[in-house]
């Protein structure tokens, strides 16, 4: 079965392009978010399995976004990412319980393993 993936980034554009590659990587998206609020709400609503979430949205914090995701029912893999390589640290990240930190420059190799298996290594 495909993995389910929703993507939280205000960037369409990233959004675009993370989709063709998780789709390349057999995994389907979900659904999408630019902010917070929607990133929450299609969470809780759609129950992915995984989550990709920019540390920096309009309305708020990815990283509190993220925490939140991760402490739904169905315990979706959630992956930080940011355009900025030094926004988070893998410890913070895990901290917040997301599987790591990735900067969107090093997401191409292997999208979809890191939320399927977290086999791929955060920076």
């Amino acid at each position: 079965m495909p993995l389910s993936v929703l993507l939280v980034d205000d960037d369409v554009h990233f959004r675009r392009l993370a989709a063709v590659m998780l789709r390349d990587g057999d995994a389907i998206v979900a659904g999408e978010a630019a902010d917070c609020a929607t990133g929450l709400h299609a969470a809780r609503t759609l129950r992915p399995q995984a989550a990709i979430v920019d540390v920096n949205l309009p309305d708020g914090s990815g990283t509190e976004l993220a925490a939140g995701i991760a402490e739904l029912p169905n315990r979706p893999r959630v992956a930080l990412v940011s355009s900025d390589a030094d926004a988070v640290t893998s410890a913070e990240a895990l901290r917040l319980g997301a599987v790591g930190f990735w900067p969107k420059s090093e997401l191409a190799d292997g999208i979809a393993e890191l939320l399927r298996d977290g086999d791929s290594e955060p920076r």
